[in-house]
């Protein structure tokens, strides 16, 4: 019978070692050792309705009581739920009749399999609670940023584990295409989603995604972080290049040369975590004309024809600019669409060449250089494309006054007459 007595501490301590462990909280604590025991006094007295469970955790014991009726000798018919007078008595002298009497329990007198399955029911509830609070700890984290260290590496996924040796899976497919990992490398990547299949809960990392990036670029630009630069809009090719459009609503902030650095030093710290992965930032506009002809830089638009319903948007462009346009191997294009969510083609636009034309840089003496910024986010580059344009044209979609209007095209004849 000594062994079985030193199972109650034995499995109090049990649930100490991992309370102090996992941080479990002392409510949730309590319940599930009073759970478990009230399992083991069901299986040994059919009911555990007349008892009560005390379990101060803190002190890594507990207490169990049981309550019976009080009846005259020889009524017994319940011994679990009723004592006779003349036992009743033997605890105290001066119980009567119909009183109850409440005697401490002691497990030792519990049957060997009831201990067993006491221990591993409690050892069940503390694996259930682990991985639950596991779940609900990186589920609330989805879209954070977090360094882990590489365990395993595999073809179709790599193992990471995090401080608290918690296993993390990042997965072939949402590697960027030159990352290579070494057991014991430190690695950044973003959570990306979890899944918790039959109460196991698979933690799933990304590097290719848009929030890794977006997460880089708080770390690294502090006007980002302290949200004085807006990140509109992001898109990328893993491994090859990425265009993002930022925003600031302080004039005295620029929103891309902070992003860039001096001589590109914040931007070249995220490059290199990409394994060069290019990373063009542009300013971003509300005016799809304008983010379009941006987004395709570096090639310089012509003009633009957009369809709002479909979300297309016709780009032309001289023969010499349509390659920078699409890019290598299109990516250029793909995501300039990606960025503004409009679907682009660009098509060649022929000048007669014999046909002189000036570039409306070239009247910045005569014209406000925001009165020509205005006319090129229409789609126009060009004195004749500005002359040959309706008059009502620029006056709505450049957002102009109708004095601005008429005496830029007093400017741009009198150049050619």
């Amino acid at each position: 019978m000594a062994k079985k007595k030193n199972e109650a501490p034995r499995l109090t301590d049990t649930f100490t070692e991992f309370k102090e462990n996992k941080n479990i909280d002392r409510t949730t604590m309590v319940g599930v050792l009073e759970e478990s025991f009230r399992n083991v006094i069901a299986r040994e007295y059919g009911t555990d309705e007349n008892f009560d469970v005390i379990v101060n955790p803190d002190k890594g014991d507990f207490e169990i009581y049981r309550t019976r009726e009080v009846v005259e000798d020889g009524e017994v018919t319940d011994p679990n739920k009723q004592i006779s007078l003349s036992e009743a008595r033997q605890i105290e002298e001066d119980y009567e009749v119909g009183e109850d009497v409440s005697e401490k329990i002691d497990v030792s007198q519990f049957g060997r399999r009831s201990i067993l399955t006491l221990r591993q029911t409690l050892a069940s509830k503390i694996l259930e609670l682990e991985h639950e609070n596991l779940y609900q700890q990186y589920k609330e984290r989805e879209g954070e940023m977090i360094s882990a260290e590489v365990y395993q590496a595999w073809k179709n996924e790599t193992l990471l584990m995090d401080d608290e040796g918690h296993e993390l899976i990042l997965p072939k497919n949402q590697q960027i295409p030159r990352d290579f990992f070494h057991k014991g490398d430190t690695v950044r990547a973003v959570i990306d989603h979890v899944e918790n299949p039959n109460g196991n809960p698979k933690i799933y990392l990304s590097r290719t995604c848009d929030a890794f990036l977006l997460k880089l670029l708080e770390q690294e630009i502090p006007e980002i972080a302290d949200n004085l630069i807006t990140v509109r809009c992001i898109a990328r090719i893993p491994g090859e290049r990425a265009k993002i459009a930022v925003e600031s609503y302080d004039d005295r902030i620029d929103p891309v040369g902070a992003c860039v650095g001096v001589k590109g030093s914040r931007i070249h710290t995220i490059v290199r975590e990409m394994h060069n992965e290019n990373i063009d930032v542009i300013h971003y506009s509300a005016n799809p004309r304008i983010l379009i002809q941006r987004s395709l830089q570096p090639a310089q638009v012509s003009s633009i024809e957009l369809n709002d319903e479909k979300h297309t948007a016709a780009v032309y462009l001289r023969p010499e600019e349509v390659s920078l346009a699409i890019g290598k191997n299109g990516i250029n294009i793909k995501l300039a669409s990606k960025l503004t969510g409009y679907s682009i083609d660009v098509f060649r636009d022929v000048v007669n060449e014999q046909e002189e034309d000036i570039y409306l840089e070239e009247f910045a003496d005569e014209i406000d250089q925001w009165v020509i910024d205005a006319i090129k986010g229409v789609g126009f580059r060009t004195a004749r494309e500005v002359l040959k344009a309706p008059r009502e044209q620029l006056i709505e979609q450049a957002d102009l006054e109708e004095d601005t209007v008429d005496e830029v095209l007093r400017i741009l004849k009198a150049e050619f007459e």
